[in-house]
């Protein structure tokens, strides 16, 4: 017999792709063979996406009838990925107007299946005692269900991956917080899901059978309350083990500010995920299964989930990476408040002197030839480092020139090297977080020289948040410093540097 031939490239539109799940939906399905059309209402937003040259790219929104009729134009499956969370008090009718609309257009234009992620809800709990939230999700897949188009409604828990809005709220307050008083719905059983898994049941869905149109349970295979899984977070995040007292006067409104205060999560997001999880979030079925098979290798346990998505917290390469290596990973587009914590100071000069005699400054940096500015400053730091158990200032420098991948540089090593433009340092002294320092050397569209330079930091509990706080005071004199004098020394000439002593 001969070889199968391979399934038809389907046409998908994907709403909400400038969000959480939209912007990693989009290259899987593209990865998976189909072609794609992105709904946006500022396509702007679109731009600088590693896939943003092989998507087409419909302005629109889901509540204007107009725009989704040209968006869903020989359309076979539409994602809807779109909901009205912190919308303000007529988000229910807003997402109720919008289903309609959307379920309406996708219909006449000849949609074979729409596709919608929902929220899990508990099938005890009667709709009407659901929270507002759940209630809406739960209103907005019956509407897509009853449009007439064959739907796929996936409900989903807690999404394990940094940018997710449950897992940072999950992130910050265990980070945060050594000593928790919470409210009682720590108790809570919950299914989490990571993100990778829900992506690949999101491009799964879009071969389902035609006669398939229903409501599906997703999960991962752990079935944790909220506090254990704090607990876990705490203990792969390096953290101490937190002490979680549960008090039940805690009203969803109160416990939204409590969040709200303590995490830089918007309160307009934190109250709904706090109402949710009042309600025991569990799949009662996993029938998806029978029609998408499980990824290579099984659905992601929680603690592998959470592995995989703290893996790149805190690095520099996280700040801003082209695009993300995997689901789990951050992206460039996800909020502010994503990703964990991560305080920079940044600078940046214009120097009256060719880049590469910048460079020669900046490569001679450290050991013998000191860090340029504070030089008390860096010796108290030494010397403290060097108390606590550190190296301290004593490793110096290998070469007193030229610096390679991988050289140990007083208490910090060479993390990334693009000589002649980049030099990223990697902190290893004693801290209570990861640290970098980041020197590079450009040129700006005028033609000048200019030297930037980042001081990052990623805490580690609430110490590594105190630690950062207690030396802020001190970046403008020591960092500040260090771009004058790295600055002024370039401008005079050429750098003297000392010659290894031969035996």
């Amino acid at each position: 017999m001969g070889q199968a031939e391979a399934e038809p490239s389907l046409r998908c539109l994907v709403t909400g792709a400038t969000g959480y799940l939209g912007g990693r939906l989009v290259p899987e399905l593209l990865a998976a063979g189909h072609t794609v059309r992105c709904l946006a209402r500022k396509p702007a937003k679109l731009r600088g996406r590693s896939w943003a040259g092989r998507v087409s790219v419909a302005r629109g929104d889901v509540t204007d009838a107009d725009s989704l009729t040209e968006a869903l134009r020989d359309i076979d499956v539409a994602y809807y990925l779109v909901h009205a969370l912190g919308g303000g008090s007529d988000f229910a009718e807003t997402d109720r107007r919008a289903a309609r609309i959307f379920g309406e257009q996708a219909r006449a234009a000849g949609v074979r299946r729409i596709v919608y992620l929902g929220a899990l809800t508990p099938p005890d709990v009667p709709e009407e005692e659901l929270s507002p939230h759940l209630r809406s999700r739960a209103e907005v897949g019956r509407i897509l269900l009853e449009s007439g188009v064959p739907t796929a409604v996936l409900g989903a828990a807690v999404i394990i991956g940094s940018g997710s809005a449950s897992f940072e709220m999950l992130r910050h307050l265990t980070e945060r917080l050594p000593v928790m008083t919470t409210p009682s719905w720590v108790r809570s059983r919950v299914q989490p899901i990571a993100v990778r898994d829900v992506l690949h049941l999101l491009v799964g869905c879009a071969r389902l059978p035609e006669h398939v149109s229903r409501r599906f349970d997703i999960g991962g295979p752990d079935v944790l309350t909220y506090e254990a899984m704090m607990r876990r977070y705490a203990l792969h995040a390096g953290l101490r083990r937190r002490a979680i007292l549960p008090v039940s006067v805690l009203t969803p409104r109160l416990s939204s500010l409590w969040v709200g205060l303590v995490t830089p999560v918007p309160r307009e997001l934190a109250r709904p995920l706090v109402e949710s999880l009042r309600h025991e979030v569990v799949c009662h079925e996993q029938d998806i299964t029978c029609y998408v098979l499980p990824p290579p290798g099984g659905f992601l346990s929680f603690d592998l989930a959470l592995r995989r998505a703290l893996r790149r917290v805190g690095g520099a390469e996280a700040v801003a990476p082209p695009e993300a290596v995997a689901p789990s990973d951050p992206l460039p587009s996800d909020p502010a408040w994503a990703g964990g914590s991560l305080y920079a100071d940044r600078r940046e000069r214009v120097v009256n002197a060719p880049p590469d005699a910048l460079w020669r400054v900046v490569e001679a940096i450290g050991g013998q030839n000191g860090w340029y500015s504070s030089p008390l400053a860096w010796a108290v730091r030494g010397w403290l480092d060097t108390l606590w158990g550190g190296s301290g200032l004593r490793r110096g420098r290998p070469d007193p020139a030229r610096l390679r991948l991988g050289d140990a540089l007083d208490f910090w090593r060479v993390e990334a090297l693009e000589r002649g433009s980049l030099l990223r340092l990697r902190a290893e002294m004693r801290l209570p977080g990861e640290a970098w320092l980041e020197l590079g050397v450009s040129r700006d569209p005028a033609g000048r020289t200019v030297y930037r330079q980042r001081a990052l930091y990623h805490p580690r509990g609430l110490a590594g948040h105190l630690y950062w706080w207690a030396v802020a005071p001190f970046h403008a004199w020591v960092f500040g410093g260090m771009v004058r004098k790295i600055a002024a020394r370039a401008e005079a000439g050429p750098v003297a540097v000392p010659m290894p002593a031969h035996p």
